[in-house]
């Protein structure tokens, strides 16, 4: 099921609250049904323009046949069912909407590589081509931005004041790793995606045919 809604109020979204840094990207987060990677039940997306939230989007997948089993283990992480994607789209009749939310932005995401591994194998099990982004990992930021015990994404997020949230709910843990690379962007002063790659020393990598890392300039 689709839900869209505007940038949230303070207090929800955390970059809405921040002082403006000239950072656009949008961040995605997906919870899966079982231990494969084509698994998507579930995605999050938030669009930032200029360090704020824009837009958010969320929504149910029907994972591709074969890879559809609900797990109780998964199911106890995120408390989805079966029965909630039973009417959703599968993943082939919905890749669309997701590329046109994220249009041509950087992807971010925590743990971007599971992330960017969903994309890619959801496609793969669908007989669909795997669409290119180039995307940063907001735990790899984290790690070269915070002192912490860890930077697991509730860890993580609240060092870039962003607390209170339903973690492994899609939407909520994109609006928390936009979170973070606002928070980051603003320590380090970085202007753009690429260049907070380059002053935390982190690697842009890229989603698709290539599969290959990105210099950083």
């Amino acid at each position: 099921m689709w839900r869209r809604t505007a940038c949230p109020g303070p207090g929800v979204g955390a970059p809405c609250d921040h002082r403006v840094v000239p950072l656009d990207f949008t961040a995605i987060d997906f919870e899966t049904a079982n231990n494969s990677a084509a698994s998507a039940c579930s995605v999050g997306l938030v669009k930032v323009r200029d360090g704020r939230v824009v837009d958010t989007a969320s929504w149910f997948i029907r994972p591709p046949s074969g890879h559809d089993e609900f797990l109780e283990w998964n199911v106890r992480i995120h408390g989805i069912m079966a029965v909630d994607v039973a009417d959703a789209l599968l993943w082939s009749e919905q890749l669309h909407d997701l590329q046109s939310f994220a249009e041509n932005d950087h992807l971010v995401a925590h743990n971007a590589g599971f992330d960017m591994g969903v994309i890619a194998a959801a496609c793969a099990a669908s007989y669909v081509p795997t669409p290119s982004y180039d995307y940063l990992c907001s735990l790899q930021v984290a790690r070269k931005t915070y002192h912490l015990d860890s930077y697991r994404l509730p860890s993580a997020a609240m060092a870039a004041g962003f607390e209170d949230f339903a973690h492994h709910d899609a939407l909520a843990d994109a609006q928390a790793c936009a979170a973070i690379i606002v928070h980051a962007a603003r320590r380090h002063g970085a202007s753009d995606v690429a260049e907070l790659a380059e002053l935390t020393g982190t690697r842009i990598k890229r989603l698709g045919v290539a599969s290959e890392s990105l210099p950083v300039p």
